[in-house]
């Protein structure tokens, strides 16, 4: 499995660096259009390869969209968390109100009440 993920990671990497050799060509990237930067008298622009815009643009939205999930999905946290919390108070109570003995040992819980059992 981890050779196909290699090879996967392989074929994407020459995908993109073969679409970054087709694209090298420079394209100019302006904060405004021509009429508002007449009206402001100010410009600003730079001048880039065209893979390096569309790699900043996938990267920027890839970071954008995690930043967005991770805030969505605060409340799952949040509510997970708690019910964690919830889950092992209630495991810490658990022998006293049920009056069986929690044992440090794995196994079987039934056997070891069997075990413990009086015998008849």
């Amino acid at each position: 499995m981890v050779y196909i993920r290699y090879a996967f990671l392989a074929l994407v990497l020459l995908v993109a660096v073969t679409v970054a050799l087709a694209n090298y060509g420079s394209v100019t990237l302006s904060a405004w259009p021509a009429a508002v930067t007449s009206f402001l008298g100010f410009e600003w622009s730079i001048t880039l390869p065209l893979f390096v815009v569309v790699g900043a643009s996938v990267g920027l939205g890839l970071l954008i969209g995690f930043a967005w999930e991770w805030l969505r999905e605060r409340g799952y946290r949040a509510e997970a968390a708690r019910l964690r919390r919830e889950n092992e108070a209630l495991r810490a109570r658990a022998p006293v109100a049920t009056g069986v003995p929690q044992r440090a040992g794995k196994g079987d819980d039934v056997l070891a009440i069997l075990d413990e059992a009086p015998a008849r």
